[in-house]
């Protein structure tokens, strides 16, 4: 078995609440600029332990999700050895298979992957994250009538396929990279949990 991860993903975008990307609906405003930050609580690729590390996207999907063509900027955090890194690419790449690959599929370009300190916090589904200087968001779900969070189930698109997105809104969300400019307040938002194994 290539890798067995669980953990926790945190996603910001530039849609606006709820992101049609995720049921395969064109972005608001044509594209979408998004961050994709997965920190895995427990697991390993190829033999090497990559618990406790954290791996963040920074992607420009030029139309409907669906049609792929994304570039996108990769960063891992920099408590991670060499060996760690590789293996969280190589997974995130698309190169060991599996669910991952599925994802990878939609990237046409990998524009840099570069290591930078990575804060990563979830309180339920509520979340920060800090990716060097490049990206900052914090986030929080929405709630249903019973108190509990809203959840999508069997969306066409994910980002953590077989468990439950959790939506909500970011009360800011910053993006500064070659580039990406953004700058945004109470925009898309999504949490959860993933287990990903091939």
């Amino acid at each position: 078995m290539p890798y067995q991860l669980e953990g926790r993903l945190l996603e910001v975008c530039t849609c606006n609440v709820l992101c049609p990307c995720w049921v395969g609906e064109d972005p608001d405003g044509g594209t979408c600029d998004g961050t994709l930050a997965w920190h895995v609580d427990k697991g390993s690729v190829s033999g090497v332990d990559v618990s406790g590390h954290t791996i963040a996207i920074l992607c420009h999907i030029p139309g409907n999700i669906l049609k792929g063509n994304w570039n996108v900027r990769i960063y891992i955090d920099d408590k991670a050895t060499t060996a760690q890194k590789d293996a969280l690419v190589s997974v995130w790449t698309g190169k060991l298979g599996g669910p991952v690959a599925d994802l990878a599929k939609l990237v046409g370009r990998v524009d840099s992957i570069e290591q930078t300190p990575i804060t990563f916090q979830v309180e339920g589904v509520k979340g920060t994250l800090k990716v060097g200087k490049a990206i900052e968001a914090a986030l929080e779900p929405f709630k249903g009538a019973t108190g509990k969070e809203t959840a999508l189930h069997d969306t066409i698109f994910t980002t953590i396929p077989g468990s439950p997105a959790y939506v909500g809104k970011a009360s800011h969300y910053r993006a500064e990279a070659p580039g990406f400019n953004v700058n945004l307040e109470n925009h898309n938002a999504v949490s959860g949990t993933f287990q990903f194994a091939a």
